[in-house]
């Protein structure tokens, strides 16, 4: 493919005139701002302790944001309009608000439950199940995938993060929308993998034989099998009950916004808007260098070492909050204004609007500091094992407290860590930090077991589950399967219910997916096995979205030759 040399800093960037344009700008952007902070706090991105995410975007706008279509759709766009102008134009309409939105703010855009919002678009059009002409639904539906997944539009090189939450049809019309969805994103070639699809699993709605949606679980599952889409948000695991499931949803890899000081827990109507993540192996192996005590000594010294910086984090996210809420107004998020997608009206001050979103304090490489610090893996021994939950805890405690004693709704994020785990790799071996861990290259992302664990897709769900109550900020696990397990529904089955079971808040399945760019042939190989070409176009998960490896980051490159399957055993 003439791409094995690419090196981006996210695997969605297709870099083009204008997006090299954008990135030199966006560099001296970042610059300027580390420059504009306290030097300490700029030492602590800078060497690698910290990571300020979507620096460029700094006191500009906010992170992520879920919406629901139907309190802001332009009805009185399509009065007089043909019912084949209307279905044309509903996508078209999606596409020109994705577009509009996506560059008004830094990260993802969710619809909370896709399909019954789009049921009840139609409905109000004037379709109804008798009438609506499948084949063009169907055709825009394909298109509008086709779009979320080619379009490298936005700032000149990046495709547009959307996800769609689905799941919770509630009448006839709802059903048929959701299984179009599942029907035509199944039917579209293996090169389209996004948007990201998220099914909702909810007791009493779909995951039972005599719930009326349990038809569409099983054609999720089966659209999973083949194109690792969707993934799964348990509505009845320990993180989410009580929480209306019909306002909860995930945005981008994993975000999850429930908890509000200032309304109802919900993610409907809300978004992240800052989050910095922190090198837990860094401090680690800065620990020991400089601790010759025994074990409880240096967990000691570690918690005292990461509030310093979970401080320091907390207080550059605050003014970062504050630059946003004195430098903009309203109008400089139109998109926002003119569709009001926020909880309360935005017509309001800023900070009455944003106050109502999340600050979030993230993590990556807690098997790594927990084995610098034990000498032990922590899925394999108790004792670390032990360690690793205590340590969890201990940094949701500090955004509890911080969120009860001042304004802002901090919560914990198990960072997906596409570019940070290798940057800060690299950055801990410039600075002189070396050990077993740096080895690799890479450090696993949030609370994860070790991509080469080995261990099975059960015993991995059950390890992972605990860190699911901590991290409300959002996390996901995933197991690895060999290959696409084609056919085999009832085992993704059993493991969303052994997950839900063990307190699993987002579930995806993961299988390497390697695509023949002459002939579209699926499979694993190196050489298509059908017109022997050697253009092979592979398609992994690099954080929560699937992407090509050839636009992996480095460090993202290397985890992925290290990753291991997870054996599927009896349950």
């Amino acid at each position: 493919m003439g791409t094995k040399n690419i090196t981006e800093d996210n695997a969605a960037d297709r870099m083009t005139y204008a997006g090299e344009i954008f990135s030199l700008g966006e560099k001296r952007r970042k610059q300027d701002v580390l420059d504009s902070l306290q030097p300490e706090w700029s030492a602590l991105h800078r060497d690698g302790y910290i990571h300020i995410h979507d620096l460029d975007a700094f006191g500009l706008t906010y992170n992520c944001l879920a919406f629901d279509l139907r309190r802001f759709f332009p009805f009185e766009r399509f009065t007089g309009l043909s019912q084949e102008a209307k279905i044309i134009g509903v996508f078209d309409f999606l596409k020109e608000f994705l577009t509009k939105l996506g560059n008004e703010q830094s990260g993802g855009m969710a619809f909370t439950n896709f399909d019954i919002e789009i049921a009840e678009v139609l409905t109000k059009l004037g379709f109804s199940l008798s009438d609506i002409n499948d084949t063009l639904l169907r055709a825009a539906f394909v298109s509008f995938f086709v779009w979320c997944n080619n379009s490298h539009e936005r700032l000149g090189k990046v495709s547009y993060y959307v996800s769609l939450n689905i799941g919770l049809a509630r009448t006839d019309f709802d059903r048929y929308i959701c299984k179009v969805i599942l029907e035509e994103f199944a039917s579209t070639p293996a090169t389209v993998f996004k948007p990201n699809i998220i099914f909702k699993v909810k007791k009493g709605v779909n995951s039972e034989k005599n719930d009326a949606n349990y038809s569409l679980f099983q054609m999720a599952l089966k659209t999973t099998t083949i194109k690792m889409i969707p993934t799964y948000l348990l509505c009845d695991a320990a993180p989410n009950v009580g929480i209306d499931h019909e306002k909860l949803a995930i945005m981008g890899c994993r975000t999850r916004v429930a908890d509000n000081k200032y309304g109802s827990t919900v993610s409907l109507g809300r978004g992240n808007i800052t989050n910095i993540s922190i090198n837990l192996p860094r401090i680690a192996m800065e620990v020991i260098n400089n601790c010759s005590g025994d074990t409880d000594l240096r967990i000691k010294n570690f918690y005292e070492r990461w509030d310093k910086i979970a401080v320091a984090a907390a207080e550059i996210m605050e003014t970062r909050y504050n630059a946003l809420i004195n430098n903009r107004t309203a109008e400089d998020f139109r998109t926002n204004l003119q569709y009001d997608l926020w909880c309360v009206p935005f017509s309001n001050p800023l900070d009455e609007i944003f106050k109502n979103g999340t600050l979030s304090i993230g993590f990556i490489g807690l098997s790594e500091a927990v084995e610098v610090l034990t000498e032990k893996k922590y899925y394999k021994d108790n004792k670390a094992y032990s360690i690793a939950k205590q340590i969890v805890n201990h940094m949701r405690d500090f955004t509890n407290a911080r969120r009860d004693a001042a304004k802002f709704n901090y919560s914990l994020l198990a960072t997906s860590g596409e570019l940070i785990s290798g940057r800060f790799t690299e950055l801990d071996i410039t600075h002189g930090f070396q050990h077993e861990i740096t080895k690799k290259g890479f450090y696993t992302n949030s609370f994860h077991v070790e991509v080469d664990s080995g261990l099975t897709t059960f015993d991995k769900i059950t390890k992972e589950a605990p860190f699911h109550a901590f991290c409300n900020g959002g996390c996901i696990s995933y197991v690895e399967f060999k290959e696409a397990p084609i056919n085999n529904e009832r085992a993704l089955e059993e493991l969303i219910n052994h997950a839900v079971e063990k307190g699993i808040n987002y579930l995806g399945f993961n299988f390497d997916l390697d695509i023949c760019g002459n002939c579209g042939q699926k499979g694993i190989f190196d050489k298509c096995p059908k017109c022997e070409s050697r253009e092979i176009i592979r398609v992994r998960r690099v954080s929560g979205y699937l992407e090509v490896l050839d636009y992996f980051t480095k460090g993202k490159k290397k985890e992925v030759k290290q990753r291991k399957i997870n054996m599927m055993e009896e349950y």
